[in-house]
């Protein structure tokens, strides 16, 4: 008995070993404004990621009127597709989404309308969306950050215009929606969330405190959760530095994460790293990543998968 449990340990620990190194982490992102579209870059090791197509175009945007793509978020769905929502505008009300099987062959793009219970004239956005599967519910949480004009005045700042709070809509087959309804709001100006599922009951968010005053934040934090989709706690103390950083992406790597952003006002990238989601250590000296990318998200394909979509 001890020596098949023996063996089935050892079994476990070379598959998880071989499903690792079998892995390749690709980084989509968007560079300038968003005007071009969708890039990515690979990694073997997380650390160090190199554009793939000589850094260019892997999908236009044909939706809105900006036809912008910026802050692409793609997840490899419970269909087998790759599901990916972008913000399409400055201004608009609603986000873009498409999918695919491979990453280069996308489906026709389509604009998706995410703030219609409210007054459309007070909406003045929808940026950053996400999209998190959770195999508990089989249910996809697509959501995003809005100001809404005449709400949470408190948090209202004469400095800017926008006073966002996070939003979400619910879906099982990318055809019917729920309702939009608020995910998060801690009394505070909020973006960028990005959610992981960790376990039944157990859902942990990024996100970014866009407070610009009196005293500006512009930092990461975290949340956690029960429930998919409310009861998110309030923030944890910033995790990132005496810096802006924006666009958190979230890599689950053998016994550690990695959280990527965007220092976007120094033109650059960082990333910590923590074994236990409390404790973070800064390894931006430690990661190289293609001149000029922007907010977007990292995620893993299949060594075959990426020898036959890339080669």
């Amino acid at each position: 008995m001890k020596r098949t449990l023996l063996s089935l340990v050892c079994l476990l620990l070379i598959a998880n070993s071989y499903a690792q190194s079998d892995s390749i982490y690709i980084f989509c992102y968007f560079k300038g404004n968003g005007l071009d579209g969708l890039h990515y870059a690979f990694s073997k090791d997380g650390l160090k990621y190199e554009a793939l197509n000589n850094d260019s175009t892997f999908l236009r945007p044909v939706v809105a009127k900006d036809k912008l793509m910026r802050d692409p978020c793609i997840i490899r769905g419970a269909d087998g597709l790759f599901h990916l929502v972008w913000t399409v505008s400055w201004n608009d009300k609603g986000i873009g989404i498409a999918s695919s099987k491979d990453l280069t062959h996308w489906s026709e793009q389509q604009f998706l309308p995410v703030m219609e219970n409210e007054v459309i004239d007070s909406v003045l956005n929808a940026w950053a969306p996400e999209i998190t599967y959770d195999p508990y519910s089989k249910e996809y949480l697509l959501y995003w950050s809005s100001t809404v004009k005449g709400k949470f005045l408190e948090t209202k700042r004469p400095e800017s215009k926008y006073n966002g709070r996070m939003y979400y809509k619910t879906t099982k087959d990318f055809k019917t929606y729920s309702e939009t309804k608020l995910l998060y709001d801690k009394g505070f100006d909020v973006i960028d969330a990005t959610i992981k599922v960790l376990g039944k009951k157990n859902y942990f968010m990024f996100l970014k405190d866009e407070t610009i005053s009196p005293v500006a934040q512009k930092n990461l934090r975290t949340a956690t959760s029960k429930s998919f989709t409310e009861g998110y706690s309030t923030p944890s103390e910033p995790i990132t530095g005496k810096y802006w950083a924006e666009g958190p992406t979230a890599l689950n790597m053998k016994d550690k994460w990695i959280v990527y952003f965007d220092k976007y006002r120094e033109h650059t990238y960082g990333a910590i790293t923590s074994t236990d989601l409390k404790n973070w250590t800064d390894i931006s000296s430690q990661i190289s990543l293609p001149k000029g990318i922007r907010h977007g998200t990292v995620f893993t394909i299949s060594t075959e998968e990426f020898n036959t979509w890339f080669k």
